[in-house]
């Protein structure tokens, strides 16, 4: 400690006691910034360059403490000095650099490339704005933009440019470099690209900007609005400028090492995350073919180095292009993609497999496909669905390229960073080797019947609903009841994650605690979801849910006994205060539409049990932990295909035939509802459900209602138990480490070093 206190104070240049926490910030980012460059390894042999559209890494400083061994050293050299760790953290901005899980995923397998050694990098964008900063006002979801630029950014400005031509003009991309330090392990980077010239005045009212002036818009936003066709262009402009200036630097790193290119896949492994960098492939092809390479040789080349992860069968999810878009932003491309459509149809005659359709539609995951030597699932599930229904005519052409990698969490910020009283728990019942081997956590299972053991983890859950409580009451202004369960949906809103079952079945509990009919715990629904700004219906839902929220709040007879909680602007930084607090966890997508999840993963690592449908990682969650241990619901993934199959899901027939659904569904424009509510925004989502409900809501309410009142109960009556059943299922936590995702990626697809 004593050296830790003479390090800061120097890099402070002041008794610590007398700086301001940004002045102690800045030391430590500092601090942080040389002890990380002293990690850094120069690749030898095979480097991965992981490319992605999102990297939600959330706040830096604690977390690349943990990993370089310094955070305790710093917590309590700042507690001699009278100053807060937590206050600390709250002067540094949470980088807004991604969204969702697909984000979340790609921040930890970084994490894990580095703790374990290998070298790999990621390659994406430097986003000003991010996607929004989230506020409510009149009960809806307002988008801001999300200003997180500073002078702290972690994101180190270098000299290194590239020359990218969009739509015929050349821009000159502009390289970030951000640390990632291992848990133990190496430093390596993540690579973000920007313009010099993106100009943050040009927003207007909102996140309204002139799409049309790409020198000064394209790294604003992640994910700009693509309702019109100027934003499906932008979106475009954005990914080309991803792939095009990585594409450059792979090839000038591979080439400072040693390659001649033609054995470019000796040096480089290129794992395209989604489709968002799919023009990574024919990018590096017209660059191969520049340098000499003759095209035949440079599609072999580009196959052996490119993997794609596939994330969804969504169709929405799957880009496609109109050619002529393509033929605008990157005309120098579309002969290259015409080659590759040509390829590809003389290896087939099943026309659903082209990359360029009859309607000259390009398909951007079917050229991932055909030209990569790898795609992989997220989950045993999704896998499987893959190779038998969605993509089961590429299954049968690449049989050998399709494999599954299921998702995994950086265990460490979702553990030791975030819920240190568990830590100490299980560092003094099992000691402190999972840290590094997640798998260790099985030995919590002789634990299990350990009275005191138990109430111990019962007490540190119990403080972490504490916490979040402040946290709530501060940020805000809002009052909960620790002594109620915490169940909690937190994840990007959209209707196949199925937000709107949890509005039906609160509502349902309305109209049951006005009848009397009490449950046997209070319940308080937490909820944190951004819905993208032109997803009309996910709009309606958080309307819909704020509401419901204020109805219930100025009814006395039901507030003391539900409660609704919708987290304004989810990011990282709330989800470390809301996944250890958690109960139960609401993880209810429509079976078969989840390709894994991850918030699952994190919740039952922090002890959280599981109410969900068999979807995605769900199904290897009730494998590990056992039936006794969580809550599932509702339709099989193959009674759901089935279902869609036949076309025979008439939502209606649901409404009509169920007097409960029917009146959860009415109460949605009752007049209770309107007071508070838009009429417009309300009789939508009623219509949607009535009408279309493509998501399938309705067929798994009354399921969904029977189990999560069971958990209820099963709460309230045998608190010992439910803690009992908590503790399984940390201590089967430690297959869903994003460690040994990356050890099986690698075994299986990259081969690094």
């Amino acid at each position: 400690m004593k050296s830790m206190d003479k390090t800061l104070t120097e890099l402070c240049g002041n008794d610590i006691r007398y700086c301001s926490y940004e002045e102690v910030y800045m030391a430590l980012l500092s601090l942080v910034q040389k002890e990380s460059e002293k990690r850094a390894v120069p690749a030898t042999g095979r480097k991965l360059y992981y490319i992605s559209a999102e990297f939600l890494i959330g706040k830096l400083l604690s977390n690349n403490l943990i990993n370089l061994g310094l955070y305790d050293d710093v917590k309590a050299c700042l507690e001699f000095h009278g100053k807060s760790m937590a206050q600390l953290e709250e002067t540094e901005p949470e980088p807004s650099l991604g969204n969702g899980g697909l984000g979340r995923l790609a921040a930890c397998f970084l994490d894990s490339i580095a703790t374990l050694n290998l070298p790999g990098d990621g390659i994406g964008l430097r986003y000003h704005c991010g996607l929004f900063h989230q506020n409510f006002t009149d009960r809806l979801q307002d988008e801001t933009p999300d200003f997180w630029l500073g002078g702290h950014d972690w994101a180190r400005k270098t000299d290194i440019t590239y020359p990218v031509s969009l739509a015929g003009r050349d821009y000159t991309a502009r390289l970030y470099k951000i640390a990632v330090t291992g848990y133990e392990g190496r430093t390596n980077y993540l690579n973000l690209f920007d313009l010099d010239t993106v100009d943050q005045s040009i927003i207007g009212k909102g996140i309204q900007f002139d799409k049309q002036e790409i020198d000064k818009n394209l790294t604003l936003f992640l994910y700009p609005d693509d309702s019109d066709d100027d934003g499906r262009l932008l979106r475009i402009y954005q990914q080309y400028l991803m792939v095009s200036a990585g594409a450059q630097l792979i090839l000038d790193e591979c080439t400072r090492r040693g390659s001649d290119l033609h054995d470019l896949y000796d040096y480089a492994a290129i794992q395209i995350n989604d489709t968002h960098p799919s023009m990574v492939i024919p990018e590096l092809i017209r660059l191969l073919c520049e340098k000499g390479i003759d095209f035949e040789e440079a599609v072999e080349i580009v196959t052996r180095t490119c993997a794609y992860t596939n994330h969804t069968i969504l169709a929405e999810a799957l880009e496609k292009w109109p050619r002529h878009y393509l033929d605008k932003v990157v005309p120098q491309l579309t002969p290259i993609i015409e080659k590759l459509d040509a390829v590809a149809a003389s290896r087939t005659n099943d026309s659903s497999t082209a990359i360029i359709d009859s309607n000259n539609i390009v398909h951007m995951a079917h050229m991932d496909i055909h030209f990569t030597h790898s795609t992989n699932g997220v989950a045993a599930l999704h896998t499987e669905i893959l190779k038998d229904s969605e993509l089961n005519h590429f299954y049968k052409l690449y049989p050998e390229k399709f494999n599954n990698k299921t998702n995994g969490i950086t265990f460490r910020r979702w553990l030791l960073k975030c819920n240190p009283e568990l830590t100490q728990l299980i560092e003094n019942l099992i000691g402190t080797g999972f840290r590094k081997d997640a798998s260790q956590l099985e030995k919590l299972a002789d634990f299990t019947e350990d009275r005191k053991v138990l109430k111990q983890l019962a007490s540190i859950k119990y403080d972490n609903k504490l916490a979040l409580a402040e946290w709530l009451k501060n940020t805000q202004g809002i009052y909960v009841n620790p002594s109620a369960m915490f169940a909690i949906q937190s994840k990007r809103l959209h209707e196949y994650k199925r937000q709107q079952l949890n509005l039906l079945y609160l509502i349902h509990q309305y109209f049951e605690i006005k009848a009397g009919r009490l449950p046997q715990t209070p319940l308080t629904a937490i909820f944190g979801a951004k819905a993208a700004p032109a997803y009309t219906i996910a709009k309606d839902i958080i309307h819909a849910l704020l509401v419901l929220s204020t109805v219930i709040s100025l009814d006395p007879e039901v507030s003391e006994w539900l409660q609704i909680v919708f987290i304004e602007n989810y990011n990282v930084t709330a989800a470390e205060k809301m996944i250890p607090a958690c109960d139960l966890s609401e993880q209810i997508s429509l079976a078969s539409k989840e390709a894994s999840g991850t918030g699952n993963m994190k919740f039952m690592l922090n002890g959280a049990l599981t109410l969900g449908t068999m979807d995605g990682a769900n199904v290897e969650i009730a494998d590990a932990v056992g039936d006794d241990n969580i809550y599932i619901f509702g339709q099989s993934s193959k009674q759901v295909i089935h279902r869609y199959a036949q076309g025979d899901y008439c939502a209606c027939d649901w409404y009509e035939g169920d007097p409960n659904i029917r009146r959860a569904v009415d109460f949605l424009t009752s007049e209770e509802m309107l007071f508070h509510g838009s009429q417009e925004h309300l009789t939508r989502l009623k219509n949607e459900l009535i009408r279309k409900d493509w998501f399938q809501t309705l067929p798994d309410f009354n399921a969904y209602v029977v189990r999560k009142n069971q958990a209820l109960a099963d709460y309230a009556e045998n608190p010992i138990d439910w803690t009992r059943r908590s503790l399984i299922n940390i201590s089967k936590a430690g297959f869903f480490s994003s460690d040994r995702t990356i050890q099986e990626y690698n075994r299986d697809i990259w081969h690094l070093g």
